[in-house]
């Protein structure tokens, strides 16, 4: 066992950090040897196993992100951008794999990333599930066989508690559109309507958030044109696609040189 490789989870107590416990700790491929949450947060110093209400699992949670790493080989980080600009360096620092699912990353938080890559490598991306970085293959697809008279929408829906939109996969739908199009995203993208609009403009990428109750995850690719329309749908029922696909970028990244990748490398895609 202890040959596996050990891995840390950053945010332990969210939704999706409770969900990557429970994954590292049940896999026969890695271990579960750190798990850190903000100074201050009521599970330091517990067993993250008793802090999540089942038995022991032997990690104590911490504030001390540096020791935790220093015992890993792979860091996995849903956590939020201003964490993970910090959490990147700490990683690279200790050489180990770290897989970023956080989103609303903004270019200045991208820089930090891709410094630390020269050092470590990383693998970023706005979703982790085999299914959804299909169907970010199949937009673009989609997106370069199809013209303008097609009008482009991204509807995404996720649970109330969802602090960012649009999402990271929907952006990463929105930029594999872009992509089939030969355009750049941030020249025709429309994030945003409310009063009187005016028509929409021919070569825009609309997108639209919905947030409500405990919806795990929805997108739709909406190719809109006269008389027809294409849609392609992904929806996520269970928030255990994410962890396994975290899970499985973090043992790809083993023994990888520094640099930036994402699960269309994991997938082999």
């Amino acid at each position: 066992m202890t040959d596996l490789p050990g891995i840390v989870i950053t945010g332990a107590s969210g939704r999706m950090g409770q969900m990557l416990v429970k994954t590292v700790s049940e896999s026969d491929k890695a271990r579960l040897v750190g798990c850190v949450e903000r100074a201050g947060h009521p599970w330091i110093g517990q067993d993250i196993g008793v802090a999540m209400g089942g038995p022991e699992l032997g990690v104590t949670v911490t504030d001390d992100a540096l020791v935790a790493f220093s015992r890993a080989q792979a860091v996995i980080d849903f956590s939020a951008p201003a964490a993970t600009v910090e959490f990147v360096k700490l990683a690279a620092q200790a050489r180990a794999c770290h897989v970023i699912g956080t989103t609303g990353l903004a270019p200045e938080h991208l820089r930090h990333i891709e410094l630390a890559a020269r050092h470590a490598p990383i693998v970023r991306a706005g979703n982790m599930s085999l299914g959804v970085n299909l169907l970010v293959q199949l937009t673009r697809k989609v997106a370069a066989a199809l013209d303008a008279d097609f009008d482009i929408e991204v509807v995404e829906a996720h649970h109330r508690h969802k602090v960012d939109a649009p999402s990271g996969t929907a952006l990463m739908l929105g930029e594999a559109a872009a992509e089939g199009r030969g355009v750049e995203l941030g020249e025709v993208a429309d994030r945003g309507r409310d009063g009187i609009t005016g028509a929409r403009e021919r070569g825009h990428i609309g997108f639209s958030a919905i947030r409500g109750g405990d919806i795990v995850g929805e997108h739709d690719v909406i190719f809109a044109a006269d008389g027809e329309r294409i849609v392609l749908r992904h929806v996520a029922t269970d928030r255990a696609i994410f962890a396994r696909g975290a899970l499985k970028a973090a043992l790809w990244g083993q023994d990888r040189a520094p640099g930036e990748y994402d699960m269309f490398d994991v997938l082999g895609l």
